[in-house]
């Protein structure tokens, strides 16, 4: 695109007399080698002149008055335009024309250079500058630029569109300080609200937590993942509870610890003897944890119970909270998108279930503090927000875990292809091969696995790589170490042919020290 700044100049816009609708646009002349002509001390500003070069305008045809603003994209003055007839090509007269022009019919004060005393002269399109108001017209030789309106030629192009519309509303604002629909102040409204929005904007953008770049870095290295702000803020959510022991803010009183990464942001990798020879990605991983989920919060140990961050890519940034309960099995719930909110769920739950009215209290000081800090940050707590709906449409199929898998598919369906047999099936067969009295009874079982692979070796060359990964993650959450083998030749593929590498790395290491206890990796 063109820079604002240098836009050609533009040419009239035309209105039928008969429309109803209003138009806006953005027309362009082509740039034109024009020889400037001699400067005169007064008097409009020709059609050759070279300061009509250079910039664009934007105007408003509106069915409601004769007179529309007009916004000039070179110096941001907004100057207001009546609409004139034109004459048929060879006539005069202002009646004879079938099509309409917009020109400034300004009036210049007695005494001002370029216009005799008293004269009123019809000027085409860019010809005038005005000051900034739009309702005091002013001759061609006044040419003043309002502060703070200037796009200069080094601003950039996003900077370059907000400031405009920001200045097209204010014209509309100022133009038509009337033009109301139902009762409301259209223009006015409409700027309002932008205005508020840039604010909000830059309040989130502003509201990134305290924590020192380094210990961010050193986070992200070991996991070769990127945390939400929302992690970093948690911890000093923590660490306003408890400065010396963040980790173990919240164990004492709602039974929650910080684990994971955070153990990198407490230094606790420095502290131990094997912190070299650590695979971050194992570490307080538990049984059931596909590659796509990475605790961040432990509580009952004797449930395993654990929260965490679930990613369909692993370059992108968590799209949900989960938690999960692996004594129990493989399902993970939505708890909201941020740690605030699965804390607080999770501190509701705890209130119900506690009897002791005592203790409730320090629960509900707990619980008050941090939905303040919640809403001061600007996160939601909701547990389904829309981003997450909007998520629950890309998925192709809700597998073991119920998270649910996202995969790319084509306008024509390319990407996916459904399993032959049904979740309930499936779970059917694997149980037959557990089950299975010796090994040649559950050879026989294979048989339907087998088919299905052979399946996945067609789905994979014809681009459908979601069969292969729903079934890669289906006999993982199964659980049984029968199926690490087919595992391991099916999810690393998935992912390589998705292009997610990390995951491949993480569920080959999983397979290889895949515990059900001692899941903390800086143990010593």
């Amino acid at each position: 695109m063109t820079d604002l700044g240098r836009q050609p100049a533009t040419r009239p816009i035309r209105w039928e007399r008969g429309s109803s609708k209003p138009t806006t646009a953005l027309q362009r002349r082509p740039q034109q080698t024009l020889k400037p002509p001699a400067r005169s001390t007064g008097g409009p500003r020709t059609q050759d002149d070279p300061e009509r070069r250079g910039g664009g305008t934007i105007s408003i045809a509106t069915t409601q008055g004769d007179v529309a603003p007009r916004l000039d994209l070179r110096d941001g003055v907004t100057r207001p335009w009546r609409l004139l007839p034109q004459p048929e090509a060879g006539g005069r007269g202002r009646g004879g024309g079938k099509r309409d022009d917009w020109r400034r019919e300004a009036e210049a004060p007695r005494g001002h250079a370029g216009a005799g005393a008293g004269t009123r002269a019809t000027l085409p399109l860019r010809q005038v500058s005005s000051r900034t108001s739009p309702t005091e017209p002013c001759c061609a030789s006044c040419f003043r630029r309002p502060p703070g309106f200037s796009l200069g030629r080094r601003s950039t192009r996003k900077n370059a569109r907000s400031r405009a519309c920001a200045e097209l509303l204010l014209s509309l604002s100022s133009a038509f300080p009337s033009w109301r629909f139902g009762g409301i102040n259209v223009a006015r409204d409409l700027f309002s609200i932008f205005c508020e929005k840039s604010k909000d904007v830059k309040k989130r953008r502003s509201s990134e937590a305290d924590i020192p770049h380094h210990l961010c870095q050193e986070v992200e290295t070991c996991y070769r993942l990127k945390m939400p702000e929302d992690f970093y803020h948690f911890w000093k959510f923590c660490e306003e509870l408890d400065p010396d022991r963040p980790c173990d803010a919240l164990k004492s009183s709602i039974g929650l610890q910080l684990v994971g990464p955070y153990d990198i942001l407490a230094g606790k990798h420095k502290k131990t003897n094997k912190s070299g020879d650590v695979n971050f990605n194992l570490h307080w991983r538990f049984f059931y944890d596909p590659p796509e989920f990475q605790t961040v919060l432990t509580g009952d140990s004797k449930m395993q119970y654990h929260v965490g961050y679930f990613r369909d890519m692993p370059d992108e940034l968590p799209v949900w909270v989960g938690e999960n309960e692996a004594k129990k099995g493989c399902m993970i719930s939505q708890v909201g998108d941020n740690i605030f909110t699965a804390v607080k769920l999770f501190l509701s739950r705890k209130l119900k279930e506690l009897p002791d009215k005592k203790k409730s209290g320090i629960l509900k000081a707990i619980d008050g503090k941090l939905t303040e800090t919640t809403k001061k940050l600007g996160y939601s707590l909701e547990q389904k927000t829309a981003k997450m709906k909007q998520r629950d449409k890309k998925v192709v199929t809700k597998s073991f875990h119920g998270a649910g898998l996202v995969v790319p598919v084509d306008k024509n369906g390319v990407g996916y292809r459904e399993l032959p047999e049904t979740n309930a099936d499936l779970k059917r067969i694997c149980k037959a091969i557990v089950d299975a009295p010796n090994d040649d009874q559950r050879l026989k079982a294979f048989a339907p696995i087998q088919e299905m692979l052979t399946f996945v070796q067609f789905a994979n060359d014809e681009c459908d790589y979601g069969m292969g990964y729903e079934l890669g993650i289906d006999l993982f959450c199964y659980g049984s170490h029968y199926f690490h083998k087919i595992i391991g030749q099916l999810l690393p593929l998935a992912y390589g042919l998705l292009k997610r590498t990390l995951f491949a790395e993480i569920i080959e290491a999983h397979l290889a020290d895949r515990r059900e206890e001692n899941v903390d990796q800086l143990a010593v």
